[in-house]
């Protein structure tokens, strides 16, 4: 191909440049870019750079440096934590984002050296075949190796457009796989996959219209009272500032309505009292919620074995407790410390102990029972970023319910995105989600994914929406990735398979 003798003809450090830049082009499909059309372009250049790379080292460098331009772009939301105490932490913050950028992007040159080992003559159909799915195969690893991160998969660039809704039936991972042969098939430059490309674009967009276009499901639930104390969080915990926030959030609880709220939510680690241990504080927030409107908070609990865990706890009247939750899926480096014993063998504790919150682990994903409301399933913070974890069959929730403090992501694309993964968890499941965020975006999302109500980030205040009505499980919620990781196996092994051309003598 012309392409590809074009880009054999660039030096490495320009091949891998250019790498990094196709990268940065399927970043921009991501919130809060939006741009999802690039990877039309950002793909077919990716696959001409890994067909002229010398070998199978050389595809994995190329791959390598993609992915760290993705990621680098995608997750430049990471350096904020460093930020809230910069004298402290500051310096961390640089070194955090290319430690992950270039952590993550290993799953790709990985994936672009199987694909040559699978097509090794890098050209034609096998060759689409063959890197579609192994770079499915790579994302599918980097959800769950080493407790896994899902983080702006391939499919989340679609997430505000038809074609997300696809998600229903062949789950963020299918829907990936989909996407990245369409986007690649004009890599071959003829006219044949340039129309399937479209055809199967314009397919999708349909099935996604018409889902969109389908019957709302049963009337609606329950009134949700979401609670925004827009709390920044290098002011969080500042001693003068807890009872302002503090505060703030019962004001918003209390405020009357022309609806009295059925169960008023506030957002993760909303206060810095251990609420079941302190009554007097439990019994105010009740009080402003007033008489048979439960809260549902996020809250530190420290469990009888003397562990602290991250928690939802759901108050009754006078401040009862009527059920709990802990949170079971940590995040690394920001609520436990991975190899915290060996940073203190080397001598490296002010880490161990300055980064990492020191959090237990709950026993897992479970339904949580409310009187008042539907049986559903919490999600704190980014809990909701794994789609495998959503409860399926006799145990499947009415509602999902996520708490979080976004404050910790920054203003610029870390929200957003996180929004964004919890609405394509609504699409997958077909069921409604309830989202309390402390700086935003608090939000209430219907079955099919859409925003029908939401507070904008850095605003504080409160939403009173009803509960959206939830659909008939999903193919996906019944059957889970088990047919993407199917067909992308059927893929490789296909390509791996395909007759050798034979070169004229």
């Amino acid at each position: 191909m012309a392409t590809t003798a074009w880009a054999s003809r660039r030096g490495r450090v320009s091949r891998v440049a250019l790498a990094a830049l196709g990268g940065v082009g399927l970043g921009l499909g991501h919130s809060p870019y939006g741009l999802p059309w690039l990877a039309f372009a950002a793909l077919p250049l990716l696959f001409h750079l890994w067909a002229a790379a010398p070998g199978r080292a050389g595809a994995a460098l190329t791959g390598w440096a993609a992915g760290v331009g993705f990621f680098g772009l995608t997750l430049s939301w990471i350096v904020e934590p460093f930020l809230v105490d910069i004298a402290r932490h500051g310096v961390l913050a640089i070194p955090a984002l290319l430690g992950m950028a270039g952590g993550l992007a290993l799953f790709w040159g990985a994936a672009f050296w199987l694909a040559r080992a699978a097509a090794p003559e890098a050209r034609g159909l096998r060759a689409v075949l063959a890197l579609a799915a192994a770079l499915t195969g790579a994302e599918y690893l980097r959800s769950v190796v080493l407790t896994g991160f899902p983080w702006a998969l391939p499919a989340y660039a679609w997430t505000d457009t038809p074609v997300a809704q696809a998600a229903a039936w062949a789950g963020p991972h299918g829907l990936g796989l989909l996407l990245l042969l369409l986007a690649l098939l004009p890599a071959l430059l003829r006219p044949l996959p340039l129309l399937a490309a479209a055809a199967g674009l314009a397919l999708l967009w349909g099935a996604g219209a018409w889902r969109l276009d389908r019957p709302d499901p049963a009337a609606p639930g329950p009134v949700l009272r979401l609670v925004q104390p827009n709390a920044a969080q290098r002011l969080k915990w500042q001693p003068e500032m807890i009872p302002r926030f503090y505060q703030r959030l019962l004001t918003e609880t209390a405020a009357p309505a022309g609806t009295a709220p059925d169960a008023v939510i506030w957002p993760e680690t909303a206060v810095p009292w251990l609420v079941q241990e302190e009554p007097g504080v439990a019994a105010q927030i009740a009080a402003a919620a007033g008489p048979g409107t439960p809260v549902l908070l996020g809250a530190l609990e420290r469990g009888a074995d003397g562990g602290w865990y991250n928690g939802l706890t759901a108050l009754g009247d006078g401040g009862a407790v009527l059920g709990s939750y802990r949170k079971h899926h940590l995040v690394p480096f920001g609520e436990y410390m991975p190899l915290a014993g060996a940073l203190r063998a080397v001598g490296l504790l002010w880490i161990a102990e300055g980064l990492a919150g020191s959090f237990d682990r709950g026993p897992g994903p479970r339904l949580m029972a409310v009187p008042g409301l539907p049986p559903f399933q919490p999600l704190i913070c980014y809990e909701a970023i794994f789609p495998h974890q959503i409860l399926r069959g006799a145990q499947r929730p009415a509602w999902l319910l996520q708490v979080t403090n976004d404050a910790w992501f920054g203003t610029w694309s870390g929200p957003y995105q996180h929004l964004d993964q919890a609405r394509m968890r609504a699409i997958e499941q077909g069921l409604p989600l309830a989202r309390a965020a402390n700086t935003g975006v608090s939000a209430v999302i219907d079955a099919r994914g859409r925003v029908l109500a939401s507070l904008p980030l850095g605003v504080p205040g409160r939403l009173d929406a009803a509960l959206p009505g939830a659909l008939e499980p999903t193919l996906y919620a019944r059957t889970g990735d088990r047919a993407a990781l199917i067909a992308l196996l059927a893929l490789l092994t296909g390509a791996a398979l395909w007759p050798r051309r034979r070169r004229a003598a």
